[in-house]
């Protein structure tokens, strides 16, 4: 049974789960999916309460921090227990285009010359996590809400702000990734 679960899976069934999730959220008590406001909650609880930001029954959604939690135990299982052991398959045109990058890495999903500590001390580093985490950040709290909340949640419930906040999304990762991205492998 390990093995099984240790085989590459065919990614409909990961689509499949996330789409009975909004449903059954919906079914459970009219419960929004979203990864981002889980960060609200958490300072909700941690925050005095003067600040009005933070001034909301964060209680009513603490299912949403076991949520996010479980996804963080998945991972962590799933990593340790279920990786596949054979190397990761990249396409010749994005290996040419990393290697032109100068990333030489291609053993784990995570190339060591982006992630590793190395790195992050660094300007390119500095650049990539801090500034970059700060923009997906502000990014996700000036959309009202993340890639999941708008685009499996929102976009299900056929709003038209998720449908404009997902779009900007693609767009804005096109762009990074065939523009900034480049550009700064580039620089450094």
């Amino acid at each position: 049974m390990l093995e099984l679960l240790k085989q590459p899976w065919h990614w409909a069934v990961a689509g499949i789960i996330i789409g009975l999730t909004v449903p059954t959220l919906l079914i459970l008590g009219n419960k929004k999916f979203g990864i981002s406001s889980s960060m609200r909650h958490i300072c909700a609880a941690c925050m005095p309460a003067n600040i009005p930001f933070f001034k909301y029954d964060w209680k009513k959604e603490v299912w949403n921090l076991f949520f996010v939690a479980g996804v963080l135990i998945g991972g962590f299982i799933a990593s340790t227990f279920l990786s596949n052991p054979e190397p990761i398959q990249v396409a010749q045109a994005t290996k040419e285009r990393l290697i032109e990058w100068g990333i030489q890495d291609f053993q784990s999903l995570l190339p060591t010359e982006i992630f590793s500590i190395n790195s992050l001390l660094t300007l390119k580093g500095f650049i990539f996590f801090v500034v970059g985490g700060f923009l997906v950040g502000f990014g996700a709290r000036y959309g009202g809400g993340c890639t999941s909340g708008h685009a499996i949640m929102g976009l299900s419930n056929l709003q038209l702000p998720s449908l404009v906040a997902t779009i900007s999304f693609m767009l804005g990762g096109f762009f990074s990734a065939n523009v900034i991205l480049p550009l700064l492998f580039k620089l450094f």
